[in-house]
């Protein structure tokens, strides 16, 4: 043998060792490319599916803030009809009320206190007041007097609708 020969040995086991070290390092490479390969496409089926959790719990939501949503505008839609139900009857009343004055058919009258305390002797059979005095108003201040009323019960009529609004939103 030459002292070439027994050189190269030495070479050639040292290329082989490094030539399989390489080899290894590949294949061990290799393998945790697939391991982790393997790990992502399941954390990303898990985070496809908490996804789609959350968008149908979402859906959910949102399908249910809808119905309670319709059934508020159908709520405040029969209270809205109420209130213009009512508002219509008080004015009808009124209307009817301010035609009767001015015909005459009906007449206001206002009671006078006749003193402190004082009861007349005579009560008129029927009446309520004890033959208290009385005296008829005026047909315009009738009129006037009616209009006034009318104001305050369409105030009222409203503050009702008001507080029924209100108490369709807080439920």
């Amino acid at each position: 043998m030459s002292a070439f020969g027994l050189i190269a040995t030495p070479y050639r086991i040292i290329g082989a060792v490094v030539l399989l070290v390489m080899l290894a390092g590949g294949l061990a490479w290799r393998f945790q490319d697939w391991r982790y390969g393997r790990q992502l496409a399941e954390q990303a089926r898990l985070h496809g599916e908490t996804l789609n959790q959350l968008t149908l719990a979402a859906a959910t939501r949102q399908q249910a803030e809808q119905g309670r949503r319709l059934a508020l505008e159908q709520r405040l839609s029969t209270s809205e009809q109420n209130h213009y139900r009512v508002l219509s009857d008080v004015q009808r009343d009124q209307d009817r009320l301010r035609d009767r004055l001015a015909t005459a058919d009906v007449r206001l009258s206002v009671l006078l206190d006749a003193g402190a305390g004082a009861v007349s002797a005579t009560s008129r059979a029927g009446s309520m007041d004890h033959g208290a005095v009385r005296a008829r108003l005026d047909p315009a201040h009738a009129q006037r007097i009616v209009a006034i009323t009318h104001d305050g019960d369409r105030g009222l009529t409203a503050l009702q609708a008001c507080q029924a609004y209100v108490r369709t939103i807080i439920r």
